[in-house]
């Protein structure tokens, strides 16, 4: 009997060989070290595979139009404070010419009342407001500036001699400041057209428009023109184009 008893006994003295615990994550400490690196350099690598995407372009590009756009608008203004000086000069000169520096007075009252903001940019009907107000106001400056050669002591005079000279630098800069907007727009406006940055301009920005582009007036070709009213006389021989007529000599025995 106790033979019979004695496997039963051995078996319960069994014990099974130990296996290695397993860590609590399922993963040695060397994965999770790794685990843990790859994230690492996932945040830190991630911004710069999405900028080689092209996700920074639209919005770096739509400041530098802006700032472009800032440009014009104080190159304009730099223009419409010189006005004021320009017309009173004249008027000390040639009070007559009252047509043409009345205009050029509204021109600017117009120019300067026309609502800039954010938005004219991307405004189609604003901006052509806005461009039509300055083109007028182009438009009648250079009559007045046309105006000098009737009257040649307005040509010598040095007050409006600099305020002509500063016109001119800021006609300058205007064309060179509307220049560099169109450039900066059209490099925009097609980053929001092309492959790949269309993508994120149907995702992130959507809410990113076109920019209206300045555009050639129909008369920037045409030099311009002055009517002084009443016809003028043609001059007597001699006389240099701008010089008062010569004088009539009284009727014998007065």
């Amino acid at each position: 009997m106790a033979a019979l008893l004695r496997p039963v006994k051995d078996r319960t003295n069994y014990t099974a060989p130990s296996t290695p615990r397993s860590s609590p994550q399922g993963a040695s400490p060397v994965n999770i070290l790794r685990t843990r690196l790859a994230r690492v350099a996932l945040l830190l690598i991630g911004p710069a595979l999405l900028a080689g995407c092209g996700v920074n372009t639209i919005p770096t590009k739509e400041e530098r139009a802006k700032a472009a756009w800032a440009d014009v608008q104080n190159n304009y203004q730099r223009r419409a404070d010189l006005i004021p000086n320009l017309v009173e000069t004249v008027k000390g000169y040639a009070a007559q010419e009252r047509t043409v520096l009345t205009e050029v007075t509204q021109a600017r009252a117009s120019a300067t009342q026309v609502s800039v903001d954010a938005s004219t940019i991307t405004d189609p009907a604003k901006f052509q407001q806005f461009q039509q107000a300055q083109d007028k106001l182009t438009g009648v400056l250079g009559r007045l500036m046309v105006i000098q050669e009737r009257y040649p002591d307005l040509k010598s005079n040095q007050n409006f001699l600099a305020l002509q000279s500063q016109l001119e630098g800021t006609e300058n800069r205007i064309a060179i400041s509307r220049r560099d907007y169109n450039e900066a727009v059209r490099d925009y406006n097609t980053t929001l057209r092309t492959f790949p940055t269309l993508l994120w301009a149907k995702t992130f920005y959507s809410g990113s428009k076109p920019m209206q582009l300045f555009q050639a007036n129909a008369s920037a070709q045409t030099a311009p023109t002055v009517s002084f009213g009443a016809p003028s006389q043609p001059a007597a021989p001699g006389s240099a184009p701008g010089s008062a007529p010569p004088a009539v000599p009284a009727p014998a025995g007065s």
